[in-house]
């Protein structure tokens, strides 16, 4: 008996007793749990979002430096490559300024073993030597030698009319030549 009246104080107990989960406060505490389990749940989510994106940009710059890696490897070659070719082309300029010397040295000594129209004075103004016209000439070319010092006195003198003329002259001796084009030394 006893038993059955605790129980039923006990009945009657918990009968006249508040439901806490009927109140307002549980209910905000309930609220904010739910919104912090939300916000809980979306600050996983951008965790995961983030761990992925860094991951991703980890293994695209571990890529890049490989490539990276291979790019200095061929800027090395190409450089090398430059290098051997500037060496040639410092070869090839200086063969060509050698070469160019002595063309400028050949032009200007046949430019000084040249006469053309004029009186020359072997061994000043002309070497000695034998001399030839570049080209032949007509019947307008006429030639002489004179001895220097003199009023034109002759040694020898030519209306060739024809063909490619030379003349072998030599010291004191000056030469003269009208319309026969370039004499050039042999």
């Amino acid at each position: 008996m006893a038993a059955v009246v605790l129980f039923g104080a006990g009945m009657a107990t918990g009968s006249a007793t508040v439901d806490p989960t009927a109140s307002e406060e549980y209910r905000a505490l309930v609220g904010e749990r739910t919104s912090a389990a939300g916000e809980r749940d979306a600050v996983g989510t951008k965790y995961d979002e983030l761990v992925g994106d860094y991951n991703s940009l980890v293994s695209g710059m571990e890529e890049r430096e490989a490539g990276l890696d291979e790019r200095e490897t061929d800027i090395e070659e190409r450089e090398s490559a430059l290098e051997t070719r500037e060496g040639e082309l410092r070869s090839v300029e200086a063969a060509v300024a050698k070469r160019e010397k002595a063309v400028t040295g050949a032009e200007e000594e046949k430019a000084t073993n040249a006469i053309g129209n004029g009186t020359w004075t072997v061994g000043m103004d002309i070497a000695a030597g034998t001399y030839r016209t570049d080209s032949p000439v007509d019947s307008d070319c006429y030639w002489a030698i004179l001895r220097t010092g003199t009023n034109g006195d002759i040694e020898e003198n030519d209306i060739p009319g024809g063909g490619r003329p030379s003349v072998r002259l030599s010291e004191g001796q000056d030469f003269k030549s009208n319309r026969c084009g370039t004499w050039t030394k042999r």
